[in-house]
């Protein structure tokens, strides 16, 4: 185990209220999620938001179909204050499974974040997300995987190498979604970005512009066959319709990876 895992497990989580929302941290002021505190199931933070752009990938008669013990199942590297969880659970109903290594998160999520008890649709799981993605049992479990996996520093992810990538992959069924969030100015994130076209394809990554605050989200499909426009939009316009995110304004910032120029 490196020093960072060690310190992630060890870290506290400890919370913060302002203006109505409550802030997950891990000690330090870096915010490692958010949640309105009227509205617990609406995506606080920007980044979230856009790390459910993989429903546009959906089509679009899925939208209408989510429904308690429903086919979808969705997979959390990194549970933060438990919005997407909360988001997949309960709003869009799938089967969702949660990894998270810091049991104080956990603790945090279910007493301060609405985190539900484990249920026969819920599953959190105490674990290193880079050991539990190798393993052979979970190979193609998940229709859908998020992946935010950051420390108390928020400096770079935690798991954020060529096998990691490769392990996420396997863990999709085919036509799976992945979205993952790093840091779009960092110096890191070319290289993050291109580990992750290793491991699906380029032609199966996409990115979107980085928020202000330097988020860049980014969208690995196995084997998925993109759409036109006019169908994307059609999308976008039932997710804003059933889910209330900007989904339009997602379509108009995603465009297709492309490695940066190294003599640029």
């Amino acid at each position: 185990m490196t020093k960072k895992r060690q310190q992630t497990r060890l870290a506290g989580a400890t919370i913060s209220e302002f203006d109505g929302v409550r802030y997950l941290h891990l000690g330090t002021d870096w915010v490692q999620g958010a949640m309105r505190m009227a509205k617990p199931r609406k995506l606080e933070l920007e980044y979230i938001q856009r790390m459910m752009v993989w429903l546009l990938w959906l089509p679009t008669e899925a939208l209408k179909e989510f429904q308690p013990g429903g086919s979808g199942r969705a997979l959390q590297l990194g549970l933060g204050a438990a919005a997407i969880t909360r988001f997949t659970h309960q709003v869009l109903r799938w089967h969702t499974t949660a990894v998270e290594i810091n049991p104080s998160v956990v603790t945090a999520c279910r007493i301060w974040f609405h985190l539900p008890a484990d249920d026969e649709r819920l599953r959190v799981v105490e674990a290193d997300a880079g050991l539990w993605v190798q393993r052979e049992e979970n190979s193609q479990t998940a229709d859908q995987l998020c992946v935010d996996l950051y420390d108390h520093d928020a400096a770079a992810p935690v798991l954020d190498d060529q096998d990691f990538y490769n392990a996420c992959r396997e863990v999709l069924a085919p036509g799976g979604l992945m979205t993952v969030n790093l840091f779009g100015r960092d110096a890191s994130f070319e290289r993050s970005a291109a580990r992750l076209a290793t491991a699906f394809g380029a032609s199966q990554v996409w990115q979107l512009s980085p928020t202000k605050e330097g988020n860049t989200v980014l969208v690995a499909a196995r084997e998925v066959e993109v759409p036109d426009r006019e169908t994307l939009t059609a999308r976008a316009e039932a997710i804003e319709a059933r889910f209330g995110l900007p989904a339009l304004k997602w379509l108009r910032m995603v465009q297709p990876y492309r490695a940066a120029d190294p003599a640029a």
